[in-house]
């Protein structure tokens, strides 16, 4: 009877892996993908995802990554990412090359950047079918991939402009092909090198969350389960260098350029970013309703689920596969759950893997076949179609910082004109202007902008919050005045009652996204600040002169 009973903490987790959650026999089927279940996966997602593409940018993500690949495109410059003419090293550049390469064959439209992240969630959707089905079979990986398709948290937010949707992509196939290199007797070389062909394109993507989205789970599978290869060294070896391979070239380049960009990257914006509060802070729970949310309609399926997962007349049905990718998911979640900076949109990789999970599920219960969940799949195409058609482009029309185009271009056209934004970017209307000359000045930075209203004849102040104008009015030089104002207020929604105007507003906000007022400020005497500021600028220049060479002398 001792024997029985794991004597270490490792064996009784091995022991609660083996056979209690996962004792199943293997699920792996090799048939082929059939061709019309191809097909339907080619059409539906398409139906899904690409109409509606046009609408205006949303601010402030898509607006940025729409933004930044026209500029780089304009300047001809494939290295260092910009936005607004300054560098803009947040992330890496493989989806801005992808927008590029869409604004050089479509020309530079909204539609046309967002078709790169709506192509990168089909292609997922595919991999869950095409690689699902050779770990779980081609019926659970077909619900699996519809389950996807169909899940508006999915098709709405994969398809936005922002980097997650590739990410997830990418992840996808890594994590699948690097499963079918290892589950068997040896390793599989091409299948290993798929997988990091394509995690050495997520470090390009968005640096190297995407090994750690992999690598983790893939050692604590082998090490639960006692099944498939180890890589070895010379696996490992050889997978880190593809990876380098891949991403290294870019990092190298923007490093010699700009000799800050390491630190930066991987020490502030990665490392502090996940360990020290600051920017989007939640709490340690912020995402279990994301998920379930991100999840539905099957995530109303939870209870039935946890029973066939914890229950014991269904253990012999729970395949080690369907460990694996169970692992995948909650190793996302659990990951980005312990960082302090936490978006709802960081765990879309973590949906393909509860997917087949949840197609696994469905099919071992025969569910599937049910009218509740027919039903529940048809409603749910539905909802995806019309918000996609039509509740989407309203919002976004009617919170987008160009929804009075014709009098914003009146007061912005003159390129003479320096433009302003205070105390945050908008860069919706760089995007819709074709302009990257657009300056942006925080609070902090205030004299610097009064000096720059003394010396122009005409500014234009973007007011990116809704109290920047009234508190900027305080801090403008009493030389300068204000001669032409615009309140992008939300306009009275037709059909809807005035009495519920006010608690609507609330929920949608009272002014456009990222963008307040407008105001044109005009000076009379700039031309003799103008000089006084240009003499202020020469003395500074050559005191700065002379101490850079005092400085060069001291080297």
């Amino acid at each position: 009877m001792d024997r029985l009973v794991p004597r270490s903490l490792s064996a009784w987790t091995l022991g609660l892996w083996r056979d209690v959650l996962f004792p199943g026999p293997s699920s792996a089927v090799q048939a082929p993908g059939r061709a019309l279940v191809v097909l339907v996966l080619l059409l539906l997602p398409a139906v899904i995802l690409y109409p509606g593409l046009d609408y205006r940018l949303l601010e402030p993500d898509e607006s940025r990554y729409a933004e930044i690949p026209r500029e780089m495109l304009a300047r001809g410059e494939w290295v260092v990412p910009t936005l607004q003419g300054e560098p803009y090293l947040d992330k890496p550049p493989l989806f801005y090359w992808l927008v590029m390469a869409s604004y050089q064959v479509f020309g530079v439209h909204d539609w046309a950047a967002r078709l790169v992240p709506a192509v990168a969630a089909h292609l997922t959707i595919l991999l869950v079918y095409l690689l699902g089905r050779r770990s779980l079979g081609a019926t659970p990986a077909l619900v699996a991939a519809l389950v996807l398709a169909l899940a508006p948290g999915f098709a709405s937010v994969a398809r936005l402009l922002i980097l997650d949707g590739l990410l997830a992509m990418l992840v996808t196939l890594a994590a699948l092909a690097a499963f079918e290199a290892v589950r068997g007797d040896r390793l599989r070389w091409g299948w290993w090198l798929l997988a990091a062909v394509a995690s050495g394109l997520g470090v390009l993507t968005k640096g190297p969350i995407a090994l750690v989205l992999l690598v983790p789970p893939l050692w604590m599978y082998r090490r639960l389960s006692g099944r498939g290869v180890s890589p070895g060294w010379r696996g490992w070896l050889l997978f880190g260098l593809v990876v380098m391979a891949i991403a290294l070239p870019w990092y190298v380049a923007l490093a010699s350029r700009l000799p800050g960009f390491v630190r930066y990257f991987f020490w502030e914006h990665n490392l502090q970013r996940f360990l020290a509060p600051g920017m989007h802070v939640r709490g340690i729970w912020f995402y279990v309703p994301v998920l379930a949310l991100m999840l539905l309609p099957g995530s109303l399926l939870l209870l039935p689920a946890s029973r066939f997962l914890l229950g014991s007349g269904d253990a012999e049905k729970r395949s080690p596969e369907l460990g694996y990718h169970l692992l995948l998911g909650f190793w996302c979640v659990g990951f980005f759950t312990l960082s302090s900076c936490k978006l709802p949109t960081y765990i879309l990789p973590a949906l393909p893997f509860f997917c087949l999970a949840l197609g696994y599920f469905l099919v071992l219960s025969g569910r599937h076949r049910g009218r509740g969940v027919r039903c529940a799949a048809v409603a749910s195409f539905l909802i995806v179609v019309v918000g996609h058609s039509l509740a989407l482009p309203w919002y976004a029309a009617y919170r987008s910082p160009m929804s009075r185009p014709g009098e914003i271009l009146a007061m912005c056209a003159d390129r003479e004109t320096p433009i302003v934004c205070y105390p945050r970017n908008c860069d919706s209307i760089a995007f819709y202007l074709a302009r990257d000359d657009l300056r942006v000045y925080r609070s902090k930075e205030i004299e610097e902008l009064r000096t720059l209203v003394r010396t122009q004849p005409r500014t234009v102040i973007l007011c990116t919050h809704r109290h920047s104008l009234a508190g900027l009015r305080q801090l403008l030089p009493p030389e300068v005045r204000v001669v032409r104002e615009m309140r992008l207020g939300l306009a009275d929604i037709p059909g809807v009652p005035k009495r519920l105007m006010k608690p609507l507003a609330r929920l949608l906000g009272e002014t456009a996204l990222g963008l307040s007022d407008l105001a044109v400020i005009e000076a009379p005497g700039w031309r003799e600040a103008a000089r006084g500021a240009g003499s202020k600028l020469v003395q500074h220049a050559e005191v700065g002169a002379v101490e850079s060479d005092d400085g060069d002398d001291d080297e």
